[in-house]
């Protein structure tokens, strides 16, 4: 959503690297830059004027003027500043002292209520919850059968005592479900209310209804987040007329400017609270200020990765496959495949890779990544014997032919993927003992960014340096008290999901 602003906020940002002072001309000439970024974004000229200003003052200041990177120092501000204009802190729900905590999900016509209602209940399962979801969208057409289907996808029970389709009341059923769920013991219940094609004062009444009918403790205005400025007179306009607690964003994976998402915490003075960012159930999460901010500036978002690793890789198994990228040549195929396997658990890989800082300059090629080519490699490995997987080297010609013929692919598929692997394997095996990559540059968090390696002989002789010492004076005082007190260097990455450049070098990057 927000590749436009990205593409500009970076390429202003190369324009300061190597200059050690900036001038008041080189700051104006930035701020324009980024003034310039975020109208084409469509956010909010209010907001627009607030976060510039706020800019200004600070990049003006001691605070660039005397640090040893200005360049950097500016991108520091900016960045803060995004998150501040998108919210500050992680918005969380607040639960009711006594269940069931009531939720209700209101908005536009069109915006994904229904199915954001199925993602939310599904979260909150996940989270321990056994949540109830009430078709009070009683107007639109089939709007309670697509609730029953959506929640039949989530596996969470619904509250739909009447067909819908403009017959029965939805403020009746919106009351009726907080007796049901506290005859059932469901803790949670989230209300799906109707929505409409534009605000009117029949939408707000019944919104009113139903809100004094439940008591809701958190109402929740679901955002589409490409619809732009017209969305934010809605929000304005129902936050009079109702009034809401936090903001749902949904379709975060559109290809709109992404001005709504920036805008509406300014506007509305409500924190986002969750964002939606695909048609899965399960492409949804607690809104991050900070790493939006972070993906916006192309500084990645490690932590949403690493999480989402977590869901799916265990422990004891991303330590028994750090054991076998260390020792080299024991991580066979068959270990690749159930990496792989959960690697696809974890979503699209262009959304992985998009995570990872400095993405945008491979923008073209994350996007022309297929993950169709996972069920080829799949289909390759498994058309393999579990002594073929174990060792490549018994494949002569008959057997690679074999595997052709039984996974559908040619010969030179099957040889491309084993020379792929030899080659990935041997420079994981090299990440996993401490070293970099020759030919990658060093950047932080990544794969050949820095680390141990073989010691190199030369002036400071054969033991070399103990690390790598950064060439800024604060980092390299940072990082001798860190030797001081005897902490560990960063552990080398343990599953496939934290060495990306190797694995999609499988992937015929």
């Amino acid at each position: 959503m927000f590749t436009t602003l990205q593409d500009r906020l970076t390429a202003t940002f190369k324009n300061l690297r190597g200059k050690g002072k900036l001038s008041d001309a080189d700051i104006d000439a930035t701020l324009r830059e980024i003034r310039v970024a975020l109208l084409e974004a469509d956010v909010a000229l209010p907001v627009v004027k607030d976060f510039i200003a706020a800019v200004r003052e600070r990049a003006k200041g001691a605070e660039v003027s005397q640090a040893l990177n200005p360049a950097q120092q500016i991108i520091k501000i900016v960045d803060e500043e995004l998150v501040g204009i998108l919210g500050g802190e992680t918005r969380r729900i607040r639960f009711a002292k006594t269940p069931p905590t009531v939720i209700m999900l209101a908005g536009l016509q069109g915006a994904g209520k229904t199915t954001l209602a199925g993602k939310l209940a599904l979260w909150l399962k996940g989270q321990g919850h056994q949540p109830l979801l009430v078709a009070a969208d009683l107007q639109r057409p089939n709007a309670v059968q697509q609730l029953e289907v959506v929640a039949e996808r989530a596996g969470v029970s619904v509250f739909a005592p009447e067909p819908g389709s403009g017959v029965g009341d939805p403020v009746r059923v919106s009351r009726d479900a907080i007796t049901y769920a506290n005859d059932k013991q469901y803790d949670i219940v989230v209300v799906d209310t109707a929505g409409r094609l534009g605000v009117d004062e029949e939408m707000m009444q019944q919104a009113r209804q139903i809100r004094d009918a439940v008591h809701p403790d958190e109402v929740l205005f679901v955002l589409d987040a490409m619809v732009g400025q017209d969305a934010l007179a809605t929000a304005r306009a129902f936050l009079d007329g109702v009034g809401f607690d936090g903001v749902v964003l949904t379709k975060l994976d559109g290809d709109a400017r992404g001005g709504a998402a920036l805008s509406v915490r300014g506007v509305t003075g409500k924190p986002i609270m969750f964002a939606s960012n695909g048609e899965k159930l399960d492409e949804f999460d607690v809104f991050h200020p900070e790493r939006m901010a972070s993906r916006i500036l192309d500084m990645g978002d490690m932590l949403t990765l690493i999480e989402q690793a977590e869901k799916v890789f265990e422990r004891d198994q991303a330590e028994e496959m750090a054991a076998k990228l260390a020792s080299g040549s024991s991580f066979t195929l068959e270990d690749f495949l159930s990496q792989l396997q959960a690697v696809q658990k974890m979503g699209s890989i262009g959304k992985l890779l998009g995570m990872l800082p400095g993405m945008s300059e491979h923008k073209e090629a994350i996007n022309n990544l297929d993950d169709s080519e996972f069920d080829r490699i799949r289909a390759i490995i498994q058309s393999m014997t579990p002594g073929e997987r174990a060792d490549v080297k018994v494949l002569n010609a008959s057997r690679r032919q074999r595997i052709a013929s039984g996974s559908g692919t040619q010969v030179s598929d099957v040889n491309q993927l084993v020379n792929r692997f030899l080659e990935a394997r041997k420079m994981m095996s090299q990440m996993a003992k401490g070293g970099g990559i020759p030919g990658m540059p060093g950047i932080p968090g990544l794969p050949g960014g820095g680390g141990g390696g073989r010691p190199k002989k030369g002036k400071k002789g054969a033991k070399g340096k103990k690390g790598r010492v950064s060439g800024n004076p604060a980092k390299r005082a940072q990082q001798a008290a860190a030797l001081d007190a005897g902490e560990a260097p960063d552990a080398p990455p343990q599953t496939l999901t934290e060495l990306p450049d190797a694995f999609t070098d499988l992937l015929g990057r």
